[in-house]
């Protein structure tokens, strides 16, 4: 469980309600799913825990993404694989803007810094069509 100053408090009117504190954890599956949306994008990097959970059933929507809390505000690292074929540069943009917009939507919290890693491509796979062996 992720401690009190691991916390990002919200600042908005104080109405006497109580005060609303969101997780890292909720920031890197936000970021997450807006960076699987884009076009362009094959998949986000997990390691090998995730990978587990995902085959038992399980989505892991916080996979790819690093999010640090500073004193200079969010940061956001995404590392994805890319379809082969895509501009990288205008697909990255689109995911920095996609992750800022999302974040900005459903948390009112804007991001300093949203760095995306391209840490493969994914090609293309067709099936191999199986070979007929003439019979003799």
């Amino acid at each position: 469980m992720a401690e009190d100053n691991q916390m990002l408090e919200m600042h908005h009117d104080e109405d006497g309600l109580g005060k609303v504190e969101i997780a890292p954890e909720v920031i890197e599956v936000i970021a997450g799913i807006a960076a699987s949306e884009v076009e362009g994008v094959a998949q986000m990097r997990g390691n090998f825990a995730s990978g587990v959970v995902e085959r038992l059933g399980r989505k892991n929507h916080g996979k790819g993404v690093k999010v640090e809390l500073s004193d200079d505000g969010i940061k956001v690292d995404v590392y994805c694989t890319m379809n082969f074929g895509v501009s990288i540069p205008a697909v990255a943009q689109e995911v920095q803007d996609n992750i800022r917009q999302a974040l900005l939507n459903m948390t009112a919290l804007e991001a300093s810094e949203v760095n995306i890693h391209i840490v493969g491509i994914q090609f293309d796979t067709q099936k191999a069509e199986p070979e007929f062996q003439a019979e003799e």
